[in-house]
């Protein structure tokens, strides 16, 4: 009986000892959120945050759809429930009205609410965190001079222990550290610029990295491409010449995709269509040049030297003739007999890196659903794509789909029914 309360003491000591570590490592970074002098931002601050509201996309996530402008709820889907958006207007009761430029900072610079109940990722502090507290104090007086909406936050939809703030201290003691962006001596103003809007509040590494089975980020693979929960989409890596990487394109044509939707040989579609549509085309071209400065110098952004090809798979894709005449059917017209695609029109499909990577999730939600560009102040029309998920079948799909990426000099592997299917299941809820 001894040795079993001594052991029974010994796990109550760790467990009190491991609960205040993750106390402390949760603690660390706080801001003094006491009572402040009054707040009376001037209108040069006000525009100045409605720049970086922009710049972090802020009204995508914290206006539902038909809703009013950052009043919050809409429902953001997680492998481990749904997490709603708060309102961010000034309401007094439902919003941010009572919170003081401190409470607001240290939502963004360690995941804390006014209350300091801890805030859940899908909120991307992890990245916010990176924001100067000028940067922060600017963003707050844009959205306290919003209209006032009454509207109370919907509870979220976790279920257990996700739901439990001790399960999200524990998260955060594993994937989470708080720190201001310091500048990089080594390197110029610009690119410490694009390094702190991509990194901080553009927070690229949301999507662009890959997430463990915890939804936590491998920081030693940020920016290496991940696929986005819940939405079949990947999000291609920024630092692979074979899949995103621009270290080999000019200046000019980085700060083109991103301001426009389009670049020669280039378009986005998904998620990063909206991405353009809400924030980077109206950021300065001075921020996109930055942006497009540090992008450039990311480590493996660059091609690769030059190698010899490698030897088409010994067993050859089959159906080519009847796929061959789908193509012609359905896709010829747009991008070419050859796949040499129209230029300002259709992007090319040979020697496209978006149709040969490893990933194919966005090939398959394109070709089933169809899309479009946004429509930019520099591509005001943009040219789309139709849907096929009621005109082809799943082998349809998935023999055109390969077709497309063993032809006119494509050596990339093919595509499964099953794959199809998996991503057209997944729409279906």
């Amino acid at each position: 009986m001894k040795t079993t309360a001594r052991w029974t003491l010994g796990i109550a000591v760790l467990a009190l000892g491991a609960a205040a570590a993750i106390w402390a490592l949760n603690v660390q970074g706080e801001s003094d959120v006491r009572a402040t002098a009054a707040f009376a931002p001037t209108d040069s601050l006000i525009a100045r945050g409605a720049y970086l509201a922009r710049a972090g996309n802020c009204m995508a996530c914290h206006t539902a759809r038909g809703g009013a402008s950052y009043a919050g709820g809409l429902g953001i889907p997680t492998p481990f429930g749904t997490v709603f958006t708060s309102n961010l207007t000034p309401d007094a009761n439902t919003g941010i009205g009572s919170w003081s430029p401190a409470h607001f900072w240290r939502a963004l610079h360690n995941g804390r609410s006014k209350s300091g109940r801890l805030l859940y990722p899908a909120f991307p502090y992890t990245s916010y965190t990176q924001v100067t507290r000028e940067d922060s104090d600017a963003i707050f007086a844009y959205l306290r001079s919003q209209p006032a909406v009454n509207q109370p936050n919907r509870p979220h939809t976790l279920g257990f222990p996700f739901s439990s703030q001790a399960a999200l201290a524990v998260w955060r003691a594993l994937y989470f550290k708080p720190g201001v962006y310091q500048p990089d001596a080594s390197r110029n103003a610009e690119w410490n610029r694009g390094a702190y809007l991509a990194n901080g509040l553009s927070h690229c590494s949301a999507c662009h990295s890959p997430r463990n089975a915890l939804g936590g980020s491998r920081q030693n693979l940020a920016l290496a491409g991940g696929l986005i929960p819940m939405q079949n989409w990947y999000a291609p890596s920024l630092t692979s010449a074979h899949e995103a990487g621009v270290g080999d394109w000019d200046k000019e044509r980085v700060v083109q995709l991103l301001q426009t939707g389009v670049a020669p040989g280039a378009s986005v579609s998904g998620p990063m269509a909206e991405v353009v549509l809400r924030s980077t085309q109206h950021l300065t071209e001075q921020d996109l040049g930055a942006m497009a400065t540090y992008l450039k110098a990311l480590p493996g952004a660059s091609p690769l030297p030059e190698k010899t090809a490698p030897p088409r798979p010994a067993t050859p894709f089959l159906g080519t003739e009847k796929f061959s005449k789908l193509y012609a059917q359905h896709c010829a017209q747009c991008h070419g007999d050859k796949g040499e695609g129209i230029a300002k029109a259709y992007p090319p499909l040979a020697g496209n890196r978006a149709v040969t990577m490893d990933a194919t999730d966005n090939l398959v939600q394109m070709v089933l659903n169809g899309g479009f560009a946004p429509a930019t102040k520099g591509n005001p029309r943009p040219f789309g794509m139709p849907p096929f998920v009621l005109v082809l079948d799943d082998s349809e799909v998935a023999g055109l789909i390969s077709h497309i990426r063993s032809s006119w000099g494509n050596q990339a592997g093919a595509v499964t029914p099953l794959a199809v299917n998996r991503v057209r299941a997944n729409q279906a809820h």
